[in-house]
């Protein structure tokens, strides 16, 4: 059986899910903490950062970018990254900003403050307004950035859904999370992510529930 090392609240860790369930592949999940990360953990990647996969074959995949890479060579029946080389591009190209850009500048900072630092040693427990203050205008300016996109495609990379979708929404699934999304200002980037959670694959990540921090009210709803 396949195994995969992840964290419930971890977006790229949400991302890797959605791609296996597309991809119709089986896999028992380990539950890991970023703040403690297991021996085990640490074996296979020396950084102890999620998502880690391993395969059937016994191959050893870390980063979201590396997983998906290898998914799509190694299971192509269901491809995600694009069926032609200009999807392919447009794909990877908003997945690595995903990745990066909306990760470092919206993301990790919201996810910081709201979670990881109540269980860091020594770490200010209370959130620092202004850090999400600061990525809460950034998560504005990048939600008119994919509502652009969806304004002029079937989805984010082209015609098809892929690795673009995919990374994108998981990381806005757990600011969503968290209720910081203001869906009314974003009717485009929402109807998306509708399309997005109706999914088989993606549904799974709405029955995530950290006891210590429950979701927004509204984050299971299909038609919220």
């Amino acid at each position: 059986m396949r195994r995969l090392f992840q964290y419930p609240l971890s977006g790229l860790s949400r991302a890797v899910r959605v791609i296996l369930a597309e991809k119709q592949l089986d896999y028992e999940m380990v539950y890991e903490t970023p703040w403690n990360p297991s021996d085990e953990l640490l074996e296979h990647n020396i950084s102890g950062e999620v998502p880690v996969l391993i395969d059937t074959n016994g191959v050893v995949a870390y980063g979201n970018s590396t997983i998906r890479e290898y998914l799509d060579e190694v299971y192509p029946d269901i491809p995600l990254i694009g069926a032609d080389y200009r999807q392919r591009v447009e794909a990877r190209k908003i997945a690595d900003w995903a990745d990066n850009v909306f990760y470092k500048e919206v993301y990790y900072p919201v996810v910081h403050e709201r979670i990881l630092k109540r269980f860091v040693k020594d770490a200010e427990k209370s959130p620092n307004p202004d850090r999400i203050r600061t990525a809460g205008a950034k998560l504005s300016n990048y939600m008119e950035y994919i509502a652009w996109f969806v304004d002029r495609r079937n989805w984010l990379a082209g015609k098809e859904f892929s690795i673009a979708d995919i990374t994108t929404a998981s990381l806005i699934s757990v600011l969503d999370y968290f209720g910081i999304i203001q869906w009314k200002k974003y009717e485009l980037v929402k109807d998306w992510y509708v399309r997005i959670k109706s999914r088989p694959s993606f549904r799974s990540l709405l029955h995530d529930n950290l006891p210590q921090i429950p979701p927004a009210e509204n984050y299971k709803n299909l038609d919220f």
